[in-house]
């Protein structure tokens, strides 16, 4: 017959054990008198837009298209067409040219329709870099740049061609008679040194305005 004391043994040998909970624990940075997570310290910075603050830019991109038209008019009134007129030699001449395509004379016989396909394409990258310019960031100061220079040589090269139905070139740059580059306008050196820029910060600052802060 068993005894009192080993059957009470053998009930506590066969109380269940408490089970200790082994899975690991987040990881928390203590601040004062409450835990934050770590990857809450790690924050994304806000990006705020240009806004209403797109206006200075909208008036960089006027100040392009004035003096776009107003050299494009001295030429007009100065030059003969194709009579090259020395300016630094033997690099640069003033030579007045018309072009009725794009860029290097791009389509520039294609029989008229190419004015309203420019106009069209003009406007279309116009309008869009009006609402882009709105969107940018406010501290892409490079891009911005970039995109007000674009705007205000697309709607200088606009204009040409809805009055005139061709773009006014006039800087020729080349070297003596052995290499010619094709003649542009200032328009041109907008749209070119804009591209310059804003291929400039997507390579090199706009992932730094993404890094989040530490």
């Amino acid at each position: 017959m068993p005894s009192p004391t080993n059957s009470s043994d053998s009930q506590h040998d066969q109380q269940p054990q408490a089970e200790v909970d082994q899975s690991p624990k987040p990881a928390h940075a203590t601040t004062g008198s409450s835990t934050t997570p770590r990857s809450r310290l790690n924050k994304t910075p806000k990006i705020v837009a240009n806004g209403s603050r797109a206006f200075r830019w909208y008036i960089l991109a006027l100040v392009i298209v004035i003096i776009d038209q107003w050299t494009k008019w001295l030429a007009e009134t100065n030059l003969t067409f194709h009579d090259p007129v020395p300016v630094i030699e033997p690099f640069l001449n003033w030579t007045l040219a018309y072009n009725y395509g794009a860029a290097f004379s791009f389509l520039a016989d294609a029989g008229g329709w190419q004015k309203w396909f420019f106009s069209g394409l003009a406007l279309v990258m116009s309008l869009f870099l009006i609402v882009y310019l709105i969107k940018a960031p406010r501290k892409a100061t490079l891009l911005s740049l970039g995109l007000a220079m674009v705007l205000g040589g697309a709607v200088g090269n606009l204009i040409d061609r809805l009055l005139h139905g061709h773009v006014i070139d006039f800087i020729h740059v080349h070297y003596a008679d052995v290499w010619h580059y094709p003649i542009f306008n200032i328009a041109d050196v907008g749209i070119s040194l804009g591209v310059l820029l804003i291929v400039i910060d997507m390579l090199f600052l706009e992932k730094k305005r993404e890094m989040p802060r530490s």
